[in-house]
């Protein structure tokens, strides 16, 4: 099975769960004792995590893997992960925000848990802006394969630091701490996000080798005609 094949067949999967989530997350699923019905925006901020965990780890062993071999594949896979990693990255921190609002009083707070969370936003960001301003393919993959190695340490930082640190962030639900109502469409959309992520990389990688062979091609006029 090829690449694109696979990630239609994710893209579809990804809409179905979605529908199913979303139903069932905003139809079926209670109201929480406390916050009421403002803590169903967790159907969509925490499965962005996972998309932004997928993302990112994606980029951190095409990464490991073009320093490797040089294979320009894997630097395509690196920028995709990376850019998708970050949207998702975005939509958390997004929707964590309009979700403090109404729980903390605050839309932001340097919570560690926050605060790592935006760092690691920068550096992705950060990966996107170093590989637009260099020219050279070469340099900016393996440049760029740096950045996001080293952006990915901030990712086992941001999970364990509500473990870390007191912080005004809670610690991580369970199964057993949540209402079993509210479980399945969670994990539904948790795994139409995975799914949604991997659509979206597979048509980015795409995308990034199209360019990546007109580049290669520039370069080769441009040296057959010195």
């Amino acid at each position: 099975m090829t690449a694109d094949k696979f990630g239609k067949i994710c893209g579809i999967a990804a809409l179905v769960l979605l529908a199913v989530g979303l139903a069932t997350g905003m139809l079926v699923a209670p109201r929480e004792r406390i916050m009421g019905d403002v803590y169903r925006i967790m159907f969509v901020h925490f499965p962005s995590w996972v998309g932004t965990a997928a993302g990112y780890l994606t980029a951190f062993v095409a990464s490991i893997a073009y320093i490797k071999t040089r294979d320009f594949k894997w630097d395509y896979w690196g920028q995709a992960g990376a850019e998708v990693g970050l949207l998702f990255n975005v939509t958390g921190l997004i929707t964590g925000a309009l979700w403090g609002r109404p729980t903390w009083g605050v839309y932001w707070t340097w919570d560690p848990r926050l605060t790592t969370t935006a760092i690691m936003a920068i550096t992705f960001a950060g990966y996107l802006v170093l590989r637009a301003f260099m020219e050279d393919p070469e340099s900016r993959a393996r440049a760029a394969s740096l950045v996001a190695i080293v952006g990915f340490v901030n990712v086992p930082i941001v999970y364990f630091s509500v473990r870390w640190w007191r912080t005004l962030h809670q610690v991580q639900s369970s199964p057993e701490t949540v209402d079993p109502q509210m479980v399945w469409p969670l994990r539904a959309m948790m795994l139409a996000f995975l799914l949604l992520g991997v659509f979206m990389m597979t048509r980015r990688v795409m995308l990034a080798r199209l360019r990546g062979e007109e580049e290669m091609e520039m370069v080769r006029l441009e040296v057959a005609r010195d």
